[in-house]
């Protein structure tokens, strides 16, 4: 992958009103990296991209695409194209001609703009839909054309908003893979926006999450799964997701005792001030369940099985923990738990932070 930078932002800032929806926002996306934007609603992250695209004015601050600074260029110069959930197919238009439509209007010959299209349908699985109209397609067939339509294009960017999230289960965990499939065959740059973090895990090089208006933590799927800077990016980044317990160190500084109900502790991977107030963050699928002598106990609450798996959540809710194999547990047992210390994430308790 290239170093070149194709998406530069520097000090963005967008204000409604009194409203500060993006605060001091840099970001530099290289040229083929695949880049999502998470956070839950109102963090900032649609604003985000729709500023790329050029369809809300930045109120302070840089933006750069392709070396080229875009803050006063419309959105019909900017040369990205987005992706939008309700796909924006024009319902009178056959496939072809939904795909065709941006070139035609740039003047592009019929002949020359169907040759594009027939292309691209056959990197997009549509060569037989071309003669369709967006009503007789499915779902997933219409995310294709509106992918299509974007692709068509050869632009500087993919702007995806939330494209999967309309689709059934089973389509979107198909899709993401046939989008990043996509990515990867045309050496695209793209930005992705979900509130699906699992997307964001799967398909990107590089994810954002994004809390009010700010960049709470940035970098590789694994480096904020393994090394969260915060609580509010532990407990975003994980399926299922981190359990967090009150906690205070211990007289050897080694160990947290719990404050549950059944107490117990767990290990630390570095010393801590005895008597600190703490929050441990413990992943479920981190924890596992011994027959004696665990470090914690707790009661067992509702019992979940895939089949394959098993979730098993305490009965005060505190913790879930996760079994790869089936497991004779019902609600009411008491159990006993361990986890290696470097598993255990350590955060202040009042700032939420990581220490």
């Amino acid at each position: 992958m290239s170093a070149e930078p194709q998406i530069e932002l520097v000090g963005i800032d967008k204000h409604y009103g009194e409203f500060h929806a993006l605060k001091n926002i840099s970001l530099t996306i290289e040229k083929g990296q695949f880049v999502a934007l998470v956070g839950p609603s109102g963090c900032g992250k649609s604003t985000l991209l729709r500023s790329l695209a050029g369809l809300e004015t930045i109120s302070g601050g840089t933006m750069k695409i392709a070396g080229r600074v875009m803050n006063n260029v419309p959105p019909r110069k900017r040369d990205v194209a987005m992706v939008f959930q309700t796909y924006a197919l024009y319902p009178h238009m056959t496939v072809l001609e939904n795909m065709t439509y941006s070139l035609r209007l740039k003047g592009t010959s019929k002949a020359e703009a169907n040759r594009a299209a027939e292309d691209v349908a056959e990197t997009t699985g549509l060569s037989a839909l071309l003669g369709r109209y967006p009503r007789e397609l499915s779902g997933g067939q219409r995310q294709r054309v509106a992918m299509g339509r974007a692709i068509i294009r050869n632009p500087k960017a993919f702007l995806f908003d939330e494209p999967l999230s309309n689709l059934d289960a089973a389509l979107r965990v198909h899709m993401r893979k046939e989008i990043r499939a996509l990515h990867d065959r045309l050496g695209a740059t793209s930005v992705y926006v979900t509130h699906d973090q699992i997307e964001a895990m799967t398909m990107a090089d590089h994810v954002v999450v994004m809390r009010d208006g700010v960049i709470e933590q940035q970098g590789s799927p694994l480096e904020l799964y393994d090394r969260p800077i915060s609580r509010f990016v532990a407990g975003f980044i994980g399926s299922p997701a981190m359990n967090f317990v009150a906690a205070t160190v211990s007289a050897d500084g080694c160990s947290a005792g719990l404050n549950t109900a059944e107490g117990g502790a767990v290990p630390l991977s570095g010393a801590l001030e005895a008597g600190r107030r703490i929050v441990v963050g413990l992943r479920p699928e981190h924890l596992r369940a011994v027959p004696e002598n665990g470090q914690f106990r707790l009661e067992v609450g509702p019992v979940e099985s895939t089949g394959s798996t098993t979730f098993i959540s305490s009965a005060d809710g505190l913790v879930t923990l996760v079994q790869s194999e089936r497991t004779g547990l019902r609600t009411g047992d008491h159990i006993a738990l361990t986890i290696a210390p470097e598993h255990v994430h350590v955060f202040d308790a009042d700032s939420g932070l990581r220490i």
